[in-house]
């Protein structure tokens, strides 16, 4: 059995490849129980989380587990607050292949998804994307969107302008032939932008829904809890819906469930899920002016795959 580390995930995947090989199995038959988190504090005063997500196709049989421990680097800086491996099988025959760096496929599958579902969603001639967040992810959302649609300009936002900096160096060292640019005005970048992608912890929506402009695509990964939301009832109001997983999505992301306790909106609205996009059970987008909404949380099935083409690629 091969143990693959982080370095080598990194090194044995693209976006091309990936997205592709998402694409091909979210169109296939496959098995994808509800993930299962399980909290590890009945004081409730922290956030201690253990979580397994396991799927499988004609292919691999697979299963990811984390521990989500938010208090980490308070502890000590050289802990961090999330740690995940995913554990690969034959499916011809269940014996153990590969354990696999879960934290950088997580990276990796997270932003090719959100791509894939840009693929279906945004307008085929989307060359201004907007990325909000600052963090590890970010840098992977941009370069993701970046190749499905011919973007030239890229605009970063965050609360920490030295953060954004260093995202920027990041996505220009690996596409210097690419415009990336600090927001200073968010107003002005949601308007101007074509895609609009949010990988951010914030609780709260990031701006107002009326700034996004007809024919805008908008992807939202940051949040997984029921009671918060990276984008307001307003966007919801005014566009088409799809969202990664239903059986997740519908179970954890306040950008769905809060607007339906607000009276504003239900779960017969969300238009589908990725594997019917893939499958052309429904269309995605049809008009050059609707306004789409990507919601992910992840998927047990995507791990599966970045784990099992590193696992292919060093075998």
């Amino acid at each position: 059995m091969l143990v693959i580390n982080a370095e080598s995930v990194h090194q044995s995947l693209n976006f091309p490849d990936l997205i592709n090989a998402l694409d091909e199995t979210f169109s296939r038959p496959a098995g994808m129980p509800q993930r299962q988190v399980f909290g590890l504090d009945e004081s409730g005063e922290h956030n201690d989380a253990f979580a397994v997500l396991p799927s499988w196709n004609e292919k691999a049989i697979a299963v990811k587990a984390f521990t989500y421990f938010p208090g980490n680097p308070k502890k000590d800086p050289a802990l961090a607050s999330l740690y995940s491996k995913i554990l690969v099988f034959s499916r011809e025959t269940g014996e153990p292949q590969a354990l696999v760096d879960g934290t950088s496929v997580t990276f990796w599958r997270t932003a090719a998804i959100s791509a894939l579902g840009s693929r279906y969603l945004s307008r085929e001639d989307s060359s201004k994307l907007l990325v909000c967040g600052t963090g590890n992810l970010a840098s992977f959302m941009a370069l993701a969107h970046a190749s499905v649609r011919p973007i030239t300009q890229i605009t970063i936002w965050g609360r920490s302008e030295e953060k954004a900096r260093a995202t920027i160096e990041l996505i220009r060292n690996k596409r210097p032939d690419i415009e990336v640019l600090l927001c200073t005005d968010l107003e002005q970048s949601v308007r101007e932008a074509d895609i609009i992608s949010c990988a951010t912890g914030s609780p709260t929506p990031l701006f107002d829904g009326d700034w996004v402009q007809p024919g805008t695509h908008t992807d939202f990964v940051g949040n997984h809890n029921h009671d918060r939301r990276e984008f307001d009832t307003k966007l919801i109001r005014k566009s088409s819906v799809f969202v990664d997983s239903k059986i997740n999505v519908f179970a954890e992301a306040g950008e769905l469930l809060l607007p339906i306790e607000e009276g504003d909106f239900s779960l017969d609205q969300v238009k589908g899920e990725l594997s019917q996009l893939c499958t052309a059970q429904i269309k995605g987008r049809t008009s050059n002016d609707e306004i789409t909404i990507f919601k992910t949380v992840g998927t047990a099935l995507a791990d599966l795959v970045g784990a099992q083409l590193v696992f292919s690629k060093l075998s």
